[in-house]
């Protein structure tokens, strides 16, 4: 119960917000939703005049079909052929009273008069708005279909009757296919309709968006909750409720993380009676705490192949994730060097972002801004069939503990990046660790299904969050790929690398700068690699983009290096009489690395990943720190 508790919390944390139309980066609108309110995809809005007369329709489009809407309990559960209506807006077959007039077939109770009898209970409460009360008149005058079809955006057939799907046949009556058939999924039965009361002013607020008419449901619906009892998650004694929320991942979601309606002995396996003997959840805390979660996910969960993975905090919401960096290098941590900046050339490593460190400083940040406790949670979701939503993995800890966590993972899990892009699409370079969608990057490739990407994210979680190793098979597939760079582009076997490097580095505890005292043999033959590939790279024209000798022989040489290595330095010397004086540079480092290696040790037995370190702290040290020893030289 309890991420269930800080869900709650943090609505209530958050009661400014509710109701408030806020925007994703794709323009698509969300809000922190009021108890009893769902979402729901509409494709027509008809608009009433004050009076309660139609004034006009049309269908939606795409991007407007979502819809704030009142919901009673039995409304926001309904499935097959029971009658639910809800309170505003609904189906077609539910508020319209000419439904069956034109043809449309119902089971057993009509659903209007069931829609109509509970939409007059809340227009003459005292709970009822000037703009209800204009809807509730329109409709109480059974005509909506008549208008609908006089607009037109509904369509009769030759007997007069309502078209439910579209046919060629039609085209003498009505021309080309008109667009509620392209905008309803299903039949003209099942299409969603939105009311709004029509005013000249453009600015007044919409039916759907209008806080005041929020309130009023809620204040009337809280009147016809059920009998009081123990709520499990607060300790309360409240109106309970056994009917939760779906649509929690997005409007169309229909899966549930609290069921509790199969009754054929299968849920409760003879241990219950009854449903709320298991656990009883009051109405208040069940609406609040899953409006929170929609509220989070559309506001920063990350979705892949519907699994969610969710980081908030309960007294404030944004915290940086521990399974994606975006965020991080979006926070104002409040020092201009602390971000991320813009490669040129091989100069800049003094400015690369250190996000540990960062981290550290926006941590005491926090500490100093307040002294309460507070809490982050993670979470992560999915569902196994459209119906059954898990928690496949929740944790709640300090704030304190958790930046702990995340500094340790950034500076254990760390290496010099050089993929991050900025908004102007320019390369940037960090010094961290890898987010985990990018280690499933390095360890599958790009190619790899989103299945087997959500689930090496699921399994970095405890790595990141309870320092654990990293498994075994993602550094050894990582290992693998990084040591095969002919089969990648450039840059994908260089991010490839870096990350690699991170994952092996999370166990040995090694820098990027070149550790020119390190006696293992696979971390010195990976520097003879990185030598060989500059070298050879050095002596080609700018122009030349073909790999080396030591990037093409790179998997033969991380499984037989002695016997490579001759291969790759025999294939080196053509290129030596173009080095000029450079080449003494280049044969002292090979010479001082093979000097390092004991003879009974320079042979065909397969590396380590620790080569992989070796070959990148060369190649760094070649490239940032070494260019004034190599003109020395060449002057001497």
């Amino acid at each position: 119960m309890s991420w269930l508790l800080n869900l709650f919390e943090t609505y209530e944390s958050n009661l400014g917000r509710v109701g408030v139309i806020e925007k994703k980066y794709n323009d698509r609108e969300y809000t922190l939703l009021p108890i009893s309110h769902t979402t729901q995809n509409a494709q027509i809005e008809v608009e009433i005049t004050e009076q309660g007369d139609f004034h006009s329709a049309r269908v939606l489009d795409k991007d407007d079909f979502s819809t704030l809407i009142p919901c009673t309990e039995k409304s926001a559960s309904r499935a097959g052929s029971v009658v639910a209506p809800y309170p505003l807006h609904d189906k077609l077959s539910y508020v319209a009273g000419d439904f069956v007039v034109y043809g449309g077939k119902i089971k057993k109770e009509e659903p209007f008069a069931a829609y109509i009898q509970q939409l007059e209970g809340w227009a003459n409460s005292e709970f009822a708005t000037p703009k209800l009360k204009s809807i509730y008149r329109y409709l109480s005058k059974r005509r909506l279909i008549q208008d609908l079809v006089g607009e037109p955006v509904l369509y009769l057939d030759a007997d007069q009757k309502l078209i439910s799907t579209w046919d060629k046949k039609y085209e003498p009556l009505h021309g080309e296919k008109p667009r509620i058939f392209t905008a309803v999924p299903g039949e003209v039965e099942s299409v969603f309709i939105r009311f709004n009361v029509y005013s000249p002013d453009k600015a007044l607020t919409k039916v759907w968006q209008d806080i005041e008419l929020y309130d009023s449901f809620v204040g009337y619906y809280s009147q016809l909750l059920g009998e009081e009892d123990i709520c499990y998650v607060t300790g309360k004694k409240l109106p309970g409720t056994d009917k939760h929320a779906n649509k929690i991942r997005n409007s169309g979601d229909k899966a549930k993380l609290i069921s509790a309606n199969d009754t054929s002995g299968f849920t409760f396996r003879g241990r219950f009676a009854h449903s709320h003997e298991a656990a009883s959840i009051s109405y208040e805390v069940s609406q609040k705490a899953h409006n929170a979660l929609k509220w989070l996910i559309h506001r920063q969960g990350k979705i892949m192949e519907g699994r969610v993975f969710l980081v908030w905090g309960n007294d404030d919401t944004n915290v940086p994730s521990c399974t994606d960096n975006d965020n991080i290098f979006a926070m104002d941590f409040g020092s201009e060097s602390s971000q991320p900046i813009a490669i040129q050339g091989h100069t800049n490593e003094e400015f690369a972002f250190d996000l540990a460190k960062a981290l550290s400083g926006y941590r005491n940040k926090l500490a100093i801004k307040s002294a309460s406790k507070a809490n982050v949670n993670i979470l992560v979701l999915d569902s196994a069939t459209t119906g059954r939503m898990a928690v496949l993995y929740y944790r709640n800890l300090d704030k304190k503990l958790y930046f702990d966590k995340l500094i340790d993972w950034h500076s254990t899990c760390a290496w010099l990046h050089r993929y991050q892009k900025d908004e102007q699409g320019e390369l940037l370079q960090f010094w961290g660790a890898p987010a985990t969608k990018d280690i499933a990057f390095a360890a599958y490739g790009p190619k790899a299904n989103d299945k087997l990407v959500k689930g090496l994210m699921e399994r970095m979680l405890p790595c990141i969050v309870d320092g654990r190793k990293i498994p075994q098979d993602i550094v050894r597939s990582a290992t693998h790929r990084a040591s095969n760079p002919v089969a990648m582009d450039k840059w994908e076997w260089e991010k490839t690398l870096s990350i690699t490097c991170a994952l092996i580095n999370q166990r040995e505890g090694y820098n990027v700068a070149l550790d020119k005292e390190n006696m293992d043999r696979s971390y010195l033959f990976g520097r003879l690699l990185a030598i060989a590939d500059v070298m050879e790279r050095s002596a080609l024209d700018k122009d030349e983009k073909r790999s080396t000798n030591a990037i093409r022989y790179m998997s033969a040489f991380s499984q037989h290096p002695e016997r490579t290595w001759r291969t790759i330095q025999n294939a080196l010397q053509p290129h030596q009489a173009r080095l000029g004086k450079r080449l003494n540079y280049y044969t002292n480092m090979i010479d001082e690395v093979l000097d390092k290696i004991p003879f009974n040790e320079f042979d065909n037995k397969p590396l380590t990943g620790k080569y992989l370190l070796g070959l990148s702290s060369q190649r760094y040290e070649i490239y940032h720190n070494n260019h004034k020893n190599m003109n020395e030289q060449q002057e001497s």
